[in-house]
């Protein structure tokens, strides 16, 4: 077994270490690996979480509720008109699912590309940014594709909202 994580070690260290997210300046922000939750108007908000108070790694999980769950059908519709409000949309606007509903860990750092844009607006105008450098931060920050056909273009929060701050 410890040949097997030296191995790791050696060939994979930044994965092998918690694919941590370090600052210019040492610090350990968090892992790019587990989500966090931001809610000021300055910053992009995280996809939802269950796991527990929020992101809470050892309560790892989602609601568990179906598609037919009035719980569930109130919580999105709620988290919907309050998305819709924060980022000064329409009543009608599209709203995409991973902005109001958890994923099945409760933990993912990532969101859609769809979901980043939508809140460019709302970002620029609390930093007193131009609309287009955010864009562009987000662009910076858009991970493709896994292997460049798995899965959807994705942005990771916490990346995203670190090189907002100057940290990264």
């Amino acid at each position: 077994m410890r040949d097997l994580s030296r191995r790791h070690q050696l060939l994979f260290p930044h994965q092998a270490n918690g694919s941590l997210i370090v600052g210019k300046d040492g610090t350990v922000y968090g892992s790019e690996l587990i989500g966090q939750a931001f809610s000021d108007d300055q910053y992009f908000n995280s996809r939802p979480s269950a796991a527990g108070t929020g992101y809470d790694a050892t309560s790892s999980g989602g609601t568990n509720l179906g598609p037919t769950s009035q719980k569930l059908r109130d919580s999105v519709k709620a988290a919907v008109d309050a998305y819709r409000k924060q980022n000064g949309l329409a009543a009608d606007a599209p709203v995409p699912a991973d902005a109001v509903t958890s994923s099945a860990s409760g933990l993912d750092p990532d969101i859609s590309v769809k979901n980043a844009l939508l809140q460019i607006p709302r970002v620029a105008k609390a930093r007193k940014l131009s609309v287009d450098d955010v864009t562009a931060l987000v662009n910076k920050y858009t991970k493709g594709r896994d292997l460049g056909f798995l899965g959807e273009p994705r942005v990771n929060v916490l990346e995203l909202n670190l090189a907002l701050d100057g940290k990264i």
